[in-house]
């Protein structure tokens, strides 16, 4: 495969990936880091360091924008929620075996 192709699949997959993540806004970040060891935070600080490797200087809270489809604060106001005890508790158990 061309480098081109593989780049424009690979930013298609992205933007649906980051389209699945601000619609599922019932999914919470500590479930993501609890079952898949990242969450939105982590992405847009991918994407934030992405950049900053190309040269181009992004904010994170313009990063976090780009993930969450809107400011950070506004989407933890509006969808986030008090982590359970079981929640906190697996994460509690996940961070000790990484």
């Amino acid at each position: 495969m061309q480098d081109p192709t593989k780049t424009e699949l690979e930013a298609a997959a992205f933007r649906r990936l980051v389209q699945h993540l601000q619609e599922r806004t019932d999914v919470q970040n500590i479930d993501l880091m609890n079952l898949a060891g990242f969450c939105r935070n982590c992405l847009s600080r991918w994407y934030q360091e992405a950049a900053s490797e190309k040269g181009v200087d992004i904010t994170k809270d313009s990063a976090r924008e780009v993930v969450y489809g809107m400011p950070y604060d506004q989407w933890k106001a509006k969808y986030q929620t008090e982590a359970s005890d079981a929640q906190q508790a697996a994460f509690s158990q996940q961070a000790k075996h990484d």
